[in-house]
């Protein structure tokens, strides 16, 4: 299939949506409106989830046919949406959304070939499940801080896993901000205002398109100015899905709770507001200034990496 995410999936919706169809032809396996969608209302709302989650895709898969969406891309991708806390709601529409995703691409390829693909996303209802179990919706508050991360850290087994993991513990950066970084987005080094240490600077462009220094340690700046020089490229990439196993795999090894990627940005909005309170911030100005950092705009939103 070819064109722009909002042309694909314009196309699969045309399979799956049959306004006014009757609830008792929706559940009779034998009628053409077997599992379809009936509601507007709901399509669009489906729609929205498929264009996010295309987009997701062609950003971090470089996948723009959408025929060839497999289990593994819809796995990550709800791992990616549960890394940002969103509402039981929210996530169970996501669920049905990439539900309703999976029937009309059988029913594209069906239509389509004579020898159709199979697709089969059955993985999202375990993901909504584990979520629900492990309290990463939320409907209760789950501390996502990695006791140790730094012996996370030392046990991963790529490099440039290290690094990324490093430049989320230590900037806060999320997980979009470190998969791809340029060489053009070192920006040298400078002194932290809060700590007065000299720290390096990432200047990273993430979530809703948010532009931002994110400060580093020397040592982890210089690590990937290396890996620049060392692989004579201009561009540090590491795929989304290989650096998550790797954090679990080394979670298991050390026998810490995994808490995804997210875990280290989490670890360090909750050392970024002590290490103001160190140097003789109140708690407010802690607050808003770590809001600052992690790309956000209200304090209120650093309380939720405290639990509070």
């Amino acid at each position: 299939m070819r064109g722009s995410v909002y042309y694909q999936s314009a196309v699969l919706t045309k399979v799956i949506f049959f306004e006014g169809a009757k609830k008792i032809n929706r559940i009779n396996p034998n009628h053409e409106h077997y599992l379809c969608i009936a509601s507007f209302k709901t399509m669009q709302s489906y729609k929205k989830v498929w264009d996010n989650f295309f987009n997701y895709l062609k950003e971090h898969f470089k996948v723009k046919n959408f025929e060839l969406i497999t289990s593994e891309h819809v796995k990550s991708y709800i791992e990616y949406k549960i890394e940002y806390y969103p509402s039981k709601q929210y996530l169970e529409k996501i669920i049905s959304a990439l539900g309703k995703l999976e029937i009309a691409l059988n029913r594209y390829s069906k239509d389509k070939y004579d020898n159709p693909i199979t697709y089969d996303f059955k993985i999202r209802q375990e993901l909504l499940n584990n979520a629900r179990d492990l309290k990463l919706v939320a409907n209760n508050y789950h501390n996502r801080v990695y006791i140790n991360p730094t012996l996370v850290i030392r046990n991963l087994k790529d490099i440039n896993h290290q690094i990324a993991a490093s430049i989320q513990l230590e900037g806060g950066a999320r997980s979009e901000g470190v998969t791809l970084i340029k060489e053009e987005q070192l920006k040298g080094y400078k002194i932290d205002d809060i700590t007065k240490q000299t720290v390096g600077i990432v200047e990273t462009k993430e979530k809703g398109g948010k532009v931002g220094d994110v400060l580093i340690s020397i040592n982890t700046y210089q690590k990937l100015e290396n890996y620049f020089v060392d692989n004579n490229t201009n561009t540090f990439k590491i795929k989304y899905q290989d650096y998550l196993d790797d954090i679990k795999n080394s979670c298991k090894k050390v026998n810490a709770t995994y808490q995804g990627s997210h875990g280290f940005r989490w670890t360090f909005a909750q050392n970024r507001v002590r290490e103001y309170q160190k140097h003789d911030y109140t708690y407010e100005q802690a607050l808003q200034g770590v809001s600052w950092e992690m790309k956000h705009f209200r304090a209120s939103i650093t309380e939720h990496y405290l639990g509070r």
